[in-house]
Formats: C-alpha cells, structure tokens, sequence
C-alpha cells in the first residue's frame, strides 16, 4: 500500500485540518495525483465542493469569500507566476498554498512580495509528485516522453527539463518514504547516468539537510534504467487483466473511457480500474484473459441473486431492508456492468485482429530460439489479410531485435513483404523506423540479457524451460526487470554494468528498492514487481517510470523521436 497510502496521506492532511467549504485548485499534473488516491465522494466528505484548474480560475473574477482557498501545485515558473497574479486580486476568504515538491527561496519570496492582503494562511511542500496508480507502481506521466531517445545535442532545453522533472518525482518519492537511497543506474545509457548523478547531486550536496533522514542499516537503493534496454515489453500484446485493457484499450490515471464503443450507458463512458476501489479488480488485476471470464461469468451469477432477492418485496421490512442496501446494489450493478463491457470489448478486438494467433507467434520471438521456424511464422502473419498494419509491424520489429546480427538477407524479404502490404505508407518509412529502433535499442546498446541467450545461467534456464513446457504460451514471457530483480535479491547486480554514483555504496543487501524506468513502464513489469513482492524475499521493490506505455505509445514515441532525429540531421 506504500505509494497509494504515502499520496493519500499528504492530500489527507491538506483537507481534513482546514475546517469549512471549501476550494480545491489544482494544475495539469496535480489533478492526476490526486485523482488516482482520492474519489469525488472522499472529497465531498473533507467538505471540497468545488475543484478548479488553476489557470482556468485565472479567468474568473468573481469573489467567492465563503471558500476556504487549497492549492495544491508543482511548484513550476508558471505556477508562481499564476499565484501571483491570484493573490494580487483575491477571489476567496483564506489560501492554503501546498506544493508537491521543493520551493526555491526566490519563489517563496515571490508569493511573500504577492500577498499584500496577508490572507495566505500557510505555505507548505507536501511531497507527492508522483502518480501513486498501484500500491508499488508510479507514474510521471511526462508529456514529450520521446525526448529520451534524443541526443542532448539535439534538444538540449528539452532534455535537460525532462531530467528535472524525473529528478522531481524520484526526490519526492524519497522524501515520502523518509530515506536516502545510494544510487547506480545502467552504464550503457547516457540519460539514465545523467538522471542518477543530478539526483544525487541533489541528495547529497544542495539539499543534504532535507534527506538527511534517520540512517536504516542498509541504506535503500535507487536503480536508474533505460527503457531501450528491453524493448521487447512494450511492444507484446498482454494477456493478463490490468495490462490487457491498457494494450486494447487504454487506462489513463487509472481510468478508461469506453466512449467509442458501442452502446453503453452514460455512467459507463469513463470507467475507474482501480486496486483501491474495486474489490473484484483488485483480486483479478493480474489474472490471464480466460480466468477472467469465468470470474465475471461467477460475479454475474451473484449478482443475479441478489437481484432476484430484491424483486421479492412483499413487507415493509423488505422495502426499508431495499433501501438500506439500494447504495450498495448501485455499486455492485456498476462494477458488474463495467467489467462485461470490458471484457465483451477485448474479445471483440482479439477476435478481429486475429490477436491469439499472433501473440503465439510474438511469445515465440521474445522467449525461444529457432531463427528458421520464426522467420517462416513472421512471413506467414504478413500475408494474412486479417493481421493489422501495426501488428505486422510490432512482428518485424520483434524479429529484428531477435536476430538482427543473425540474419540481415531474411531481414530484407520482411522488410519488403512489410512495404506491400501497407500502402498507406511511403516504400521505406516502416523500414526506416525499425532501423531506428535497432540503432536506438540494438544489440550493440543494450547492457541486460534480454533473449537469455548471452549469459551461460540464463540460457541453462531457457533450456530447462523448454523442455518443461510453459504453463501458458501467451504468458510465457518475462520482462527484464524480472531478471534485474532476481540479480539485486541474490546480490548479483554487477558493478561494472550498473555502477554506483560517487562513493556511497551498498553495505549488504537492501531491503527496500526502486527502479525508475527512464522513457516508461509497462502494466506487465508492475505485475513482475507485485508478484515479486508477494514471494517476502525481504526486499520491498517500488517500479516507477516517466508514463505508462503500450505499444501505440511506445510506437509513438519512437517515430516522434526518429522525426525529430531524422530534421535536425538534414538541417545540419
């Protein structure tokens, strides 16, 4: 529960000291860390009967001296100066300033210049700059996330307030959990080593005081990686609940909006999916597909017993006994209605873009060898009508990051069976982009064992694998971090692949980790964090990262940044 309590504890005491209505401004970034902890019920409670964005509150001049004023903001250049020109003019009885992260000496002086009136009642850093979407999964929810791809030469302003904003939201998931961790981060990327010296420098030189908590033993352990060390991840079609819908459909802060799909009622056009919030999600969030069915098949039985019980009135017993539970059947019909809809949705997909047989055929390329056998299976899905432009593409991408060295000829054949069959595009552009991503993310870039088929180890335990059969072929993958973590509990996590930054180094195994994801997690890797966490190993693993990506994102990404490359090249 640490992320989700740590945010919901900081808004907690924002709301529940100030006493009387009152008025909740937010910016762009705050209104998703609060809205993932916290529901409009649980705001209506702490007496917040209005929620604003702060600059659409700029707009307004209407005074409203009954409301109590809280602002909770990322203490941004723009924020300041939208405080300024409120506290100039004010609209509201009493403001309560809160920032998700530290203020600089020349922002509190400007806000102390601003409030002539003397009606700010407090100033406060309450440090959840983080998007607490699960329990040990954040997120930042960086807009311009392709930007860690680009050399710094290319976008030098752009890539430098990426970092500040990744060295913000690991200070301030530090500060939540009061530690200071010893830092290393993976020696092949040039970001993630960028990243993990600013935030020391930050821990340990401008801000000592701040993090100087009460020593633990061991202290925990902050591990910077980049996202193009496992590019496989993100671009699998998921089979387990949470990471399907996200694949097909999309969560954004821990909601989905069905409104594209067919006839669904009003109060089902946006969604919550959400651990906290919904009991039957909680225990079925990292379920595979076919469980599920038979989950919601059970939920909907039960449902339709409480519903008949409920036509049984005769007395007004039963009536009162109706209304007492009326709230609570509500609920229990929304839940039930929500996750058919989903579930209906996801089969319609994988039914139409044929996904079981090329998730068979993607499983293979992540997790077993056999260069000849995966070359004919690709050229088959490419020339089957049924297979989408994207899927044929995420395939040739999954074969080339597989057997990039092994087989440029075959390469070449894909490559054109990829250009005729997608006439949208001009000859080449596909090609192009996975050429991109073999540059960005090849063999030749990458520091961990992605394919298990460098170390002597992993490839032991590919074999033994292989013989044993897998349980489940869609679910047979396992993500990097899997690896990463598995290495950090044996004490195996090498030196000279991931060093440590400055001369504060690991006394002993940690019991508390958190690997920051640089350009994006995935729902996949979350789910490896959770299970891992569940086998008490004694280490506690927090998995945080820029956005949450599926392929569409991830794809995005990586054309946004090859566009990008591609003009600032020509231009030079």
């Amino acid at each position: 529960m640490v992320l989700v309590s740590a945010a919901r504890d900081y808004i907690n005491r924002m709301l529940q000291d100030i006493s009387g209505m009152k008025v909740l401004i937010l910016d762009s970034q705050t209104v998703s860390i609060v809205s993932v902890v916290y529901s409009q019920s649980d705001l209506l409670q702490k007496e917040v009967f209005l929620v604003e964005l702060v600059d659409s509150i700029s707009k307004s001049r209407e005074p409203m001296s009954h409301l109590k004023a809280i602002y909770f903001l990322r203490p941004t250049l723009e924020n300041i100066q939208h405080m300024r020109r409120q506290l100039g003019s004010p609209r509201f009885g009493e403001y309560h300033l809160f920032f998700s992260n530290i203020l600089k000496d020349t922002q509190l002086h400007i806000l102390a210049d601003s409030d002539e009136q003397e009606i700010v009642q407090e100033v406060q850093e309450f440090y959840a700059d983080f998007v607490a979407v699960d329990p040990y999964h954040f997120t930042l929810n960086i807009p311009s996330n392709h930007v860690y791809m680009l050399p710094a030469a290319i976008d030098p302003s752009g890539v430098q307030n990426y970092c500040d904003r990744v060295v913000d939201g690991i200070a301030a998931i530090f500060l939540s959990l009061k530690r200071r961790p010893v830092i290393r981060y993976q020696r092949t990327s040039d970001i993630a080593k960028r990243i993990a010296q600013e935030t020391a420098k930050l821990m340990y030189q401008q801000e000592s005081g701040l993090f100087d908590f009460r020593r633990t033993e061991v202290s925990p352990l902050l591990l910077v990686i980049d996202r193009r060390d496992d590019p496989v991840t993100p671009l699998l079609n998921q089979w387990t609940y949470q990471a399907m819908v996200h694949e097909l459909i999309g969560i954004q802060d821990n909601k989905v909006d069905l409104r594209n799909i067919g006839k669904i009622s009003k109060d089902q056009q946006e969604v919550v999916l959400s651990s906290e919030q919904d009991a039957f999600f909680k225990g079925n969030m990292y379920e595979n597909f076919g469980d599920i069915g038979m989950n919601i098949k059970r939920m909907v039985d039960d449902f339709q017993q409480v519903a008949k019980s409920n036509q049984n009135i005769q007395t007004i017993e039963d009536m009162a006994k109706f209304v007492d539970n009326y709230p609570e059947y509500r609920k229990m019909h929304g839940n039930v209605s929500k996750h058919v809809s989903l579930v209906t949705e996801m089969s319609k997909i994988v039914e139409e873009r044929k996904l079981m047989l090329v998730s068979q055929t993607e499983q293979e390329l992540a997790c077993n060898g056999g260069q000849g056998a995966a070359f004919e299976a690709v050229t088959n899905l490419l020339n089957n009508e049924s297979v989408s432009d994207v899927d044929r593409l995420r395939l040739v991408m999954l074969y080339a990051l597989r057997y990039e060295k092994e087989s440029p000829v075959q390469l070449m054949q894909l490559f054109n069976k990829l250009a005729s069959h997608s006439p949208e595009y001009k000859p080449g552009v596909r090609e192009l982009l996975v050429q991109f991503l073999l540059k960005q993310a090849g063999v030749d870039k990458r520091t961990g064992d992605l394919f298990g088929n460098r170390d002597l180890l992993n490839i032991a335990r590919n074999m033994a694998r292989g013989l044993k059969g897998v349980e489940n072929v869609y679910t047979q993958h396992q993500p990097l971090v899997f690896q990463t973590m598995e290495s950090i509990i044996k004490g195996r996590l090498r030196d000279v692949d991931y060093p440590f930054v400055g001369n504060h180094f690991q006394q002993g195994r940690p019991q508390e980790v958190v690997i920051f994801i640089v350009g994006g997690t995935t729902y996949e890797e979350s789910r490896s964090v959770a299970l891992q966490n569940a086998t008490n190993s004694g280490i506690r693993f927090l998995l945080g990262g820029s956005v949450i990506l599926n392929s569409k994102r991830f794809l995005k990404d990586l054309e946004e940044a090859q566009r990008i490359t591609r003009t600032s090249t020509s231009v030079v």
